[in-house]
């Protein structure tokens, strides 16, 4: 299941390769350009079997992706690491893939998701529903803000 528009389809990562590409379009925008460490950068969620990850690919290349965690820390459903890679920035992309995460936690039973945004790409949160909760905290040096959405 996924979804299409203008030569972009996006679905759930469902190969190793599609997960190969998801994790090095996370390095590329992580890794390379905010310097958060590559060890930090990829995770144990990123092989949990409960973990959806989701990638929008442009001609069979992944250009944008994002997961969605079933529960983090006790406290519920959680989007994170969205990245989209830099030449496709600002065109939809990215609210392709995070609409996308908010189907599949509806067709799971959520009620709600969490994120947490850099303090630079909260608006576009906002723009697709999420409420900013809390105070500016850094997470890896980085501003971040607390944001939920009602689903």
């Amino acid at each position: 299941m996924g979804t299409q528009n203008s030569n972009i389809t996006v679905k759930v990562v469902e190969t190793p390769a599609e997960l190969e590409g998801a994790v090095t379009v996370r390095m590329r925008v992580f890794v390379g350009e905010q310097g958060i460490p590559a060890d930090v950068e990829v995770d144990e969620a990123d092989s949990a079997p409960d973990t959806v990850h989701a990638v929008a690919l442009h001609q069979g290349a992944v250009i944008t992706t994002g997961r969605l965690l079933p529960d983090v820390d006790g406290r519920g459903p959680h989007v994170g690491r969205m990245a989209v890679e830099r030449d496709w920035r600002r065109n939809g992309v990215g609210g392709m893939v995070l609409s996308f995460l908010e189907e599949q936690g509806r067709a799971l039973g959520f009620r709600q998701i969490t994120l947490h945004a850099q303090e630079y790409v909260k608006s576009f949160y906002a723009q697709h529903g999420y409420d900013e909760v809390g105070e500016m905290f850094l997470e890896e040096g980085i501003p971040h803000r607390e944001m939920v959405k009602k689903l």
